[in-house]
């Protein structure tokens, strides 16, 4: 995708590594988009160590399931910069995991890096990480470029049927930032607008850390698609109100059964679509789909995010500086679970790089697709 015209991906190997991970001299490091940063300054950064690619996860400078898992693979390449024998990959591969629990595509990632690892012999696995890790980023284009694909025709047919703009409601930021290119719920929504299709979006602001207030509406606004801003209690009244035609959002895991795990609040919007018979969409590329899982709401581990993440609000002040304020009373505990579970009867169709299907056929259209 471009900022002021100029095309970004999300994560990018750099200091003479080239973007297929061809070449690797032990000395790449990494560079990333700066999230925390947006969407009042466009800030990049340099990742030198598995480290500080923890810390990036940790911190959420990068974030999004897609994105994590490449962010995961390049941490294992950056580890083997520095050493690539076994112990040392199996405890980058330990930190890596402990950065956050719920996004199924980190330990999908790792465990990828490992698997092509291990059986080589040490001198060879260095420049091999910066290739597979550059592979899953590549991979991760293609597999968004086609959900938009999907999706687009699903757009297509309900814009036919209704004869009119389509308005679609989104939730947090699952767009090109929150994977390495293109975005998974967004990317139907830039297939459309780039197709002529006539869409208009609203972005739920995602409270406690606003990321579509600052992320969503920063990259809808970079490539030209209408959008407004609402507060995240606002989506269900709209509904009411026949001013929402299709709900789709992204998500960090979903279980074999079709349950959705996405970011908090999403459960609410589903519970609102399905009351007002608004069709609710989760685009997912198949390394979000944890196939061991089948009860989203008692198997998948929900992180619990700092309370400071709900005491206080980031903004940009009068001087242009970046500043956090408090929003509660001080003295007042808060708690902050990250995501909820959206189970399986709330969704309408999952949106995959396979195809759309509804939750329950999900198994069925995999293995369709991969005979």
């Amino acid at each position: 995708m471009k900022v002021a015209g100029q095309h970004y991906r999300t994560i990018w190997p750099e200091n003479g590594g080239q973007m297929n991970g061809s070449q690797a001299n032990g000395s790449q490091t990494v560079a990333i988009i700066d999230q925390t940063q947006l969407p009042h300054h466009f800030k990049t950064l340099r990742v030198d160590s598995v480290t500080a690619m923890v810390s990036a996860i940790k911190t959420m400078q990068v974030r999004g399931a897609p994105l994590i898992g490449a962010a995961a693979a390049y941490g294992m390449a950056l580890a083997t910069n520095v050493d690539s024998d076994e112990h040392a990959l199996k405890q980058a591969a330990h930190e890596l995991l402990a950065s956050r629990p719920t996004a199924v595509n980190l330990a999908w990632a790792v465990e990828r890096m490992l698997q092509v690892l291990l059986p080589l012999p040490e001198s060879e696995r260095c420049a091999a990480a910066w290739r597979e890790a550059a592979a899953i980023c590549d991979e991760d284009v293609t597999i968004n470029q086609a959900i938009g694909q999907h999706g687009l025709a699903m757009l297509r047919t309900l814009a036919k049927e209704l004869q009119r703009p389509l308005n679609i409601l989104t939730h947090c930021n699952a767009g090109w930032l929150a994977t390495v290119d293109w975005g998974t719920a967004l990317s139907p929504i830039y297939a459309a607008h780039d197709a002529g299709l006539a869409v208009h979006v609203w972005v739920d602001e995602t409270r406690p850390r606003n990321q579509g207030a600052s992320l969503t509406a920063w990259e809808l606004q970079q490539h030209g698609v209408p959008h407004t801003i609402i507060s995240d209690n606002a989506g269900g009244h709209l509904m009411q109100h026949g001013r929402v035609d299709c709900v789709i959002v992204g998500a960090d895991r979903v279980t074999a059964t079709g349950d959705v795990c996405n970011k908090i609040g999403t459960y609410l919007k589903a519970l609102a679509a399905f009351d007002n018979r608004v069709p609710f969409y989760a685009a997912v590329p198949t390394p979000t789909i944890d196939w061991s899982m089948c009860d989203g709401l008692r198997e998948i581990p929900i992180e619990e995010r700092d309370a400071g993440e709900v005491a206080y609000m980031s903004g940009m002040a009068a001087d242009g500086s970046v500043q956090a304020v408090r929003v509660i009373p001080a003295g007042s505990a808060a708690a902050n679970p990250a995501f909820d579970v959206t189970p399986a009867r709330l969704v309408t169709g999952i949106i995959t790089e396979r195809g759309i299907c509804p939750p329950g056929e999900l198994q069925r259209m995999i293995k369709e697709a991969n005979p």
